[in-house]
């Protein structure tokens, strides 16, 4: 884990661009995009070179930049590259990652500038994590490696979420909450204050959680109860 915060533009003006690819060319992978070019409009940071699937687009290009094949091309690439999955479901992102094996790729954290992250903050915030505009992290957060929060999701002071979490839009996760990893959370859904989440749970849309839930298991409704539980291998 590091504790990020966001460069000054004299980090920029002594560094290059560092090369980055998306993994995942669907609708996560350009907003993704999206996200890439408000990062470099306030501080120039990353040349894009491309996108990589492993299922070919329709079209050899996305929003102007290339196809450029699958994993099994990413991991062939020669020189260092930063990449970053862009894969929504929290376990085919674990995949994902699991199979990017080669000694020239790491992993990009992507932070909307508009976040505020400073240091008296105390966050902690993993390798590959993707955090979009209109998120707010108070203090004392823990983010594992390859956490996505969508749009405008908020995390209070204490929260801990660990590797592979993903928050869809306007989630909410209270203080003290903890998330183990893979949990997902749908558009709106809430975790309150000290409430812990089992690994790879599911938390609908809408699902308020008020209690702690068991792993494996999808939530729904206010509050939260599991409508069923399977059995994952940790």
């Amino acid at each position: 884990m590091t504790i990020r915060s966001h460069p000054s533009i004299h980090d920029a003006e002594s560094q290059p661009l560092r090369p980055l690819a998306i993994f995942g060319a669907g609708g996560l992978g350009r907003e993704v995009l999206v996200l890439v070019h408000q990062i470099n409009e306030q501080l120039p940071t990353w040349q894009l070179t491309g996108f990589y699937d492993d299922v070919r687009p329709a079209t050899d290009t996305v929003h102007g930049f290339p196809y450029l094949g699958s994993v099994t091309d990413l991991n062939a690439v020669s020189t260092p590259l930063h990449v970053v999955v862009a894969v929504g479901n929290s376990q085919s992102r674990a995949a994902v990652v699991a199979r990017l094996v080669s000694s020239h790729l790491s992993f990009a954290t992507l932070i909307h500038p508009g976040v505020a992250c400073a240091a008296y903050q105390h966050l902690q915030i993993g390798a590959g994590c993707i955090i979009t505009q209109g998120c707010i992290l108070t203090t004392d957060i823990t983010l594992g490696q390859h956490v996505l929060l969508n749009l405008g999701c908020t995390i209070g002071h204490d929260a801990v979420l660990e590797d592979f979490c993903s928050l869809m839009p306007h989630a909410n996760v209270g203080g003290a909450a903890h998330l183990a990893n893979g949990v997902y959370l749908g558009t709106n859904a809430t975790i309150i204050n000290q409430v812990q989440v089992g690994a790879h749970t599911i938390v609908g849309a809408g699902a308020v959680a008020v209690r702690d839930l068991p792993a494996g298991c999808t939530a729904v409704g206010v509050p939260a109860q599991a409508i069923k539980i399977k059995q994952y291998q940790m």
